[in-house]
């Protein structure tokens, strides 16, 4: 690779990584399997050489609670349709629940006014119990679907562990959705329980949800029971017809935990609906039971001694692995509110008030803390910080070091790539390997990742396209509404028959390590929370102002993030203050506030392919700094003058940030 060496940040004392879960897996690997390994590459290797004695040895290894057993891992070994522990039946809720004898509260709820609450092990489970039980009252049934709209809050995770206590799918949105932007998710799924929120709090501004959940009720028919949870008034009076989620989760329910099968469904996450509708990505209870024990275990070191902290919205696939920590029994600790309500370093202050062990955030974030000058380690006890992980875009070189000169030297840093698709990573950390400034430490286990040139072969220290060549149990088992499974596989196997491609530009070195350079595909991700340009083109382009629409998602090399908007205005108007500020407010009510742009241009027209295609990517690359020549193929281009425009842009926007560096 060119450029200077990596500097080596963080390696794991003797002492730890010979205590670690991975270690001692190991160590039982080779007692009770006689699989010898003598490193974390040789671990790995095995790992997705043998795909159904690595996954049989993690079922076995965790003692996973299953009423039925499977005879075989590993069914079908292809992709997509691996099947997966066919025969067995679980529940992922019942498992997330066995260490109610564990020291210490399940949950820790905090918000940005520093109200502070806890949930004990106990009262979770008969919270859990109650709620279920109403579920089950309610006529729910295994399959069903139950709809939330909620922010990371305690009662999300009552709720989530208790429909899957009854086989129910999960669906959640984040309660600063627009009402189309929920129901373009909500109406493909038909939910038959609606779960909403009175209202929530950001960065000190309280915003009333209230009459969104009688909008979302009213648009959907399929739903019998609407439930609110009251954050901001617990005696603000219920709408007519409206149960009090407080009420639901009290009483003396015996806990039940419908056992279905392995590939049952579990939740339904979404695209980002870069070419339409979000695409409703279904998981299965046993897939992300195992994906969690490997992960959380093995490659986090986690136990029930620990206190995991992730920093998300609902909207973000992390806040589920959040919630998939309490399955080594460690306690979790929501936050509900602006990541720096209180300063750029307010999500510091929790890890130290709360004696966190594990901190998750977006890249993003700890970018912010290194350029406000935050001083997190000397201002805070982070002494029980053992590990930080860092993910949504790839962690610039200069915050890699500033988290060991200014949080914590003795930290295990990790940068984590993966995404909403798989429900963990691909990528990311390992608590035997060093730490080196930008890189990833290596693929996850039983993850075959390798980095393909365009003739789909193999490449080392080189970019490529990152691609699975091998099945994985917490990969979709299908996609919602797609019965022939074209959606699926044209998401995943279009370009390589067979062979998962994930949309990432990755290096491999020759070492095993890797480096993650942004997105290969249009989609907007910012801070880790992924929104398609197709949602918000129907947004803007519905205004009588708007012709025609182009937005961007650009990753930089400095790890900023710039997101313009294009648009080009109908004969008569002006891109004035009053017209940028009502597309700004159409974003922020019918998409999400946090995909408002950086800035709206008014451009000539918006540059297309032959086919009528936007040339999302091209201009993307543009806006990164790739050369023209290489970044796109004039002879695709319907109206190559409309492509000089962006070109001339992209040039002034990069001298401007020359400038403003120099």
């Amino acid at each position: 690779m060119s450029g200077p060496e990596p500097e080596l940040l963080w390696s794991p004392a003797a002492e730890r990584a010979a205590a670690c879960r991975m270690s001692q897996y190991q160590r039982w690997l080779a007692t009770e399997k006689n699989v010898r390994t003598t490193d974390y590459r040789s671990l790995w290797q095995w790992s997705v050489t043998d795909l159904e004695g690595f996954w049989s040895s993690i079922w076995d290894y965790f003692d996973v609670l299953a009423s039925v057993p499977a005879s075989t891992a590993l069914a079908a070994d292809k992709m997509p349709g691996a099947q997966w522990f066919p025969g067995a039946r679980l529940n992922w809720a019942e498992n997330l629940l066995r260490h109610i004898d564990a020291d210490g509260p399940a949950i820790v709820s905090l918000d940005e006014n520093g109200h502070r609450s806890e949930i004990g092990r106990a009262q979770l489970v008969s919270q859990v119990a109650n709620l279920a039980a109403q579920f089950r009252a309610m006529g729910v049934r295994p399959g069903d679907r139950i709809a939330a709209v909620l922010p990371n809050i305690a009662p999300t995770v009552v709720a989530v562990l208790a429909a899957a206590s009854v086989g129910a799918v999960w669906s959640c949105c984040a309660p600063d959705f627009g009402l189309k932007g929920l129901l373009d998710r909500f109406t493909q799924i038909e939910p038959t329980v609606l779960i909403g929120v009175d209202g929530y709090r950001f960065n000190h501004k309280t915003v009333d949800r209230r009459a969104l959940l009688a909008e979302l009720q009213a648009h959907l028919p399929t739903v019998t029971h609407t439930v609110m949870v009251r954050t901001l008034d617990s005696t603000t009076p219920l709408p007519d017809g409206v149960l009090d989620f407080a009420e639901l989760i009290t009483g003396d329910a015996e806990p039940r935990y419908e056992q279905v099968p392995f590939d049952h469904p579990l939740w339904i996450l979404y695209s980002s609906g870069t070419t339409g509708l979000p695409k409703g990505i279904v998981h299965s209870h046993g897939g992300i039971l195992l994906e969690s024990l490997k992960a959380n275990a093995l490659h986090y070191d986690l136990g029930p001694t620990d206190r995991v902290f992730i920093a998300a919205s609902t909207a973000w696939v992390v806040w589920n692995m959040l919630v998939d920590a309490m399955v080594t029994g460690a306690t979790i600790v929501t936050y509900d509110g602006s990541p720096t309500a209180d300063g750029p370093d307010t999500l510091f202050r929790v890890c130290g008030k709360e004696r966190v062990t594990r901190f998750g955030t977006g890249a993003a974030y700890l970018t912010l803390c290194e350029k406000a000058g935050a001083n997190p380690g000397a201002d805070f006890d982070l002494g029980s910080l053992r590990s930080i992980m860092s993910t949504g875009s790839p962690l610039p070189d200069s915050t890699w070091t500033w988290v060991y000169q200014a949080v914590e030297s003795d930290v295990h840093l990790g940068s984590d790539s993966g995404g909403t698709d798989v429900a963990t990573a691909f990528v990311g950390a390992n608590p035997l390997q060093p730490v080196y400034t930008g890189e990833l430490q290596g693929p996850c286990l039983g993850v075959a990742v390798e980095a393909w040139n365009a003739d789909g072969h193999p490449v080392t220290d080189e970019v490529g396209e990152m691609v699975i060549t091998a099945p994985m149990p917490s990969m979709p088992i299908y996609f919602w509404n797609d019965p022939d499974g074209a959606r699926y596989h044209d998401a995943y196997f279009d370009t390589f028959p067979g062979v998962w491609r994930h949309g990432d530009w990755i290096t491999i070195t020759d070492h095993g390590s890797c480096r993650i350079h942004g997105r290969s595909d249009s989609t907007i991700n910012r801070g880790g929370v992924r929104m398609g340009s197709a949602d918000i083109y129907q947004a803007v382009e519905a205004l009588p102002e708007i012709a025609d629409a182009l937005v961007i998602g650009a990753e930089l090399p400095d790890g900023g993030y710039h997101m313009p908007l294009f648009v080009v205005l109908h004969p008569g108007y002006d891109l004035d203050d009053a017209l940028v500020e009502k597309i700004r407010t159409t974003i922020r009510t019918e998409v999400s506030p946090r995909h408002v742009p950086d800035e709206i241009v008014d451009v000539p027209a918006v540059p297309m392919t032959r086919t009528g295609k936007r040339l999302e990517v091209p201009i993307k690359r543009l806006i990164q700094g790739a050369p023209a020549e290489s970044a796109l193929n004039r002879a695709t281009v319907a109206d190559t003058d409309a492509l000089d425009w962006y070109i001339d842009y992209a040039n002034a926007f990069h001298r401007s940030r020359q400038t403003q560096d120099q």
